[in-house]
């Protein structure tokens, strides 16, 4: 079995076949799928769907580019159903400085608060970061620093690409590192980082409807193309692909506690 850790099956690009995506996701092995909030009309999406197909969990947060727009009322929805049980981390959440760089701040605190919800409720965090390394890890750092419960920091750097230097960072901080169809783009150089990250951290995700690995590059992506993902990290770390499924789903169910 696969287990793909980062997946917006609620994504409209999905209207019109969602169910047959799902079907397509057993037929490749995908058993158990997991699905990020990007707002609190998705954590609802999500949680309807968990509701409607077996082997479906959700996260909850607010995504670092839906927070300008965000507000306290937005966050006390996501703490309300962050406590339904079929809530397996606080996500995604993180920092995005690529498109808009004028509420850094905003996202900053938005990010500590999750990050605070996540320690209280003892989930882990499944972190968005584009370009905006030093600030995610330095924040986390931080924030585990000075809580009463730091033994419950964990969670997932999402669509991780490294570099390399990032890894003993945050495996310090109990992070796993999610790794999708990036790893099969051409001089990406995300099958060099697939090497250094410790097999006990090791996660697959999709991202799907987005960064559709090849040879399916420029489509829409789904949950079944994940058996692209998990090829190329055997092919990386000279292994079967059976030991990577094995691996990346014992990993998983570890982090976010399936097995419970």
């Amino acid at each position: 079995m696969i287990i793909d850790t980062h997946t917006h099956l609620y994504h409209k690009r999905f209207d019109d076949d969602r169910d047959e995506v799902v079907e397509r996701a057993r037929a490749a092995g995908v058993g158990v799928l997991l699905l990020p909030a990007i707002d609190v009309e998705s954590i609802g999406q999500a949680l309807n769907l968990c509701s409607k197909h077996e082997g479906i969990f959700a996260m909850a947060a607010i995504h670092p580019s839906d927070v300008k727009e965000s507000s306290d009322a937005d966050l006390a929805e996501v703490r309300r159903m962050a406590a339904d049980e079929r809530i397996v981390a606080i996500g995604e959440t993180g920092l995005d400085y690529y498109w808009d760089r004028s509420f850094d701040e905003k996202q900053q605190d938005y990010f500590r608060w999750h990050i605070r919800l996540a320690l209280e409720l003892d989930l882990p965090i499944v972190i968005h970061n584009r370009e905006a390394t030093e600030d995610v890890l330095q924040i986390l750092e931080e924030e585990r620093k000075s809580s009463d419960v730091a033994d419950r920091m964990r969670g997932v750097l999402h669509c991780f690409g490294g570099p390399v230097e990032v890894v003993a960072r945050a495996v310090e901080l109990g992070f796993y590192f999610g790794i999708g169809g990036t790893v099969t783009y051409k001089n990406s150089g995300v099958a060099d980082v697939v090497r250094a990250i410790p097999p006990e951290r090791l996660l697959v995700e999709t991202d799907a409807p987005f960064l559709a690995p090849v040879p399916h590059r420029g489509k829409r992506n789904e949950p079944a193309f994940i058996a692209e993902v998990v090829r190329q990290i055997a092919d990386a770390r000279a292994v079967s692909v059976s030991d990577v499924e094995l691996l990346t789903t014992s990993n998983a169910m570890r982090l976010f506690r399936l097995g419970a």
